[in-house]
């Protein structure tokens, strides 16, 4: 018998999704814009610590920042699948542009307080909520049914990538010249994605018949999600990373000002070193050396992640943080790369939009909801202490995973 072809791989199997021209300028648009929110995501905890000097309030910027995401995902999921999802977007993403030119005004005047700045945060996060749905769910019109898993972990490189960027940035910016030219960069960065929006024509997808009450279409949702355990524990994943490994990035700051004494310019590269870690982890999520199932991926990320996460912990000088740093950058972007993928994969079209935005309603209440406990524990215990019981609890939760074999498995199944 001949045997088997060996599956594709190589660098151009891994990015073939940006061989698409429409993809390529979303992708393209997206990562300016999301370095430009990365660069004020910097920006708001590290003025929020100086103001304040307490963990807790850079805890209470976590969640306001991903409170309202969780809290309108699921109206932004039937949007997704009732209206044009180009047109959401560019609806929702001219609303973030507003409050980040009011966040830029109100600093500028002098006016702003940790109150305000939290206010404005939450606008933004309220907008978020409305379109993260429908990007989540624009990206499969964009690229043929074949370039899907490329273009899926392409988006989460974008992301993560913007991670790199806009921190680096944001801290040579706040060390140079001020919170001021954060916040004003970050609005004018939405001028790419809006330019992206416009020049790209995306597989148009019909009405999906979503009913238009949000309560009744999240539990048509719910009510599909019993039909596709994949899903679900990918949902499950996403959730664990959230709650417990996630918040490790509002730290950054704690660990820069009072662990490593540095400044906000190495802060910055010490939140790019999250972004760079995922990059170079993204290459191997993406099958540029053979395909590799969900479940390996997750079996074999989470150790390693849960491993970084308690090492940065433990470090007490800023390079061993830094290299730690990078680490747990990769492994998060190999859980919620792949993830999200086996989600991307086998949910059915006419329950995208709203299964996804299950997805993101879960992710990041996880997020603000342990960011917002860890924070308040760092103040009572210490922020050491806690980001290492956080991995602590990331890894026995990986000695009891790895004994679930068929459960996990539930990620590689495929549509009928």
């Amino acid at each position: 018998p001949v045997p088997d072809a060996p599956p594709p791989s190589g660098l151009g199997y891994a990015l073939r999704a940006l061989r698409t021209r429409d993809y390529a300028i979303f992708w393209s648009g997206a990562l300016v814009s999301n370095s430009g929110t990365w660069l004020q995501g910097v920006a708001i905890p590290y003025v929020l610590f100086q103001l304040t000097g307490s963990a807790t309030w850079v805890g209470l910027a976590t969640f306001a920042t991903f409170l309202p995401i969780m809290l309108l995902a699921p109206f932004g999921g039937v949007l997704a699948d009732r209206y044009s999802r180009k047109r959401v977007l560019l609806i929702g993403q001219s609303l973030a542009a507003v409050f980040a030119i009011a966040l830029w005004l109100v600093w500028s005047a002098g006016l702003a307080t940790p109150g305000w700045i939290l206010v404005l945060t939450a606008l933004g996060g309220m907008a978020a909520g409305l379109t993260v749905p429908a990007w989540q769910a624009f990206v499969p019109t964009l690229v043929a049914p074949d370039d899907l898993p490329s273009a899926i972990t392409l988006n989460s490189v974008q992301f993560n990538a913007s991670r790199a960027i806009g921190p680096m940035v944001g801290g040579i910016v706040l060390a140079q010249y001020g919170a001021a030219l954060a916040f004003l960069l970050n609005a004018i960065s939405f001028i790419a994605v809006f330019v992206a929006l416009l020049l790209i024509g995306a597989r148009r997808v019909p009405p999906q018949g979503a009913t238009a009450r949000v309560v009744a279409g999240i539990t048509e949702a719910l009510v599909y999600l019993r039909t596709r355990p994949g899903i679900t524990l990918s949902i499950l994943v996403a959730v664990m990373v959230g709650f417990l490994g996630y918040p490790i990035v509002q730290f950054t700051v704690v660990f820069a000002e009072d662990i490593y004494g540095v400044g906000p310019e190495a802060l910055g590269y010490l939140l790019g070193a999250l972004g760079l870690g995922a990059i170079l982890v993204a290459p191997w999520v993406a099958g540029a050396f053979g395909d590799i199932t969900p479940s390996s991926v997750v079996r074999l990320s989470l150790p390693v992640y849960a491993s970084a996460i308690i090492a940065f912990g433990l470090s007490r000088t800023y390079v061993f943080g830094l290299l730690a740093a990078v680490v747990v950058g990769g492994g998060f972007l190999a859980l919620i790369a792949t993830t999200n993928t086996a989600t991307q994969i086998l949910v059915d079209e006419h329950m995208r939009g709203r299964v996804l935005a299950l997805r993101v309603m879960a992710f990041t209440g996880s997020y603000p909801i342990g960011g917002l406990l860890q924070g308040w524990l760092a103040d009572v215990f210490s922020a050491p202490a806690v980001v290492t019981t956080a991995g602590v609890l990331l890894l026995v939760i990986w000695l009891w995973a790895r004994r679930q074999t068929r459960a996990l498995a539930r990620l590689d199944a495929r549509p009928a």
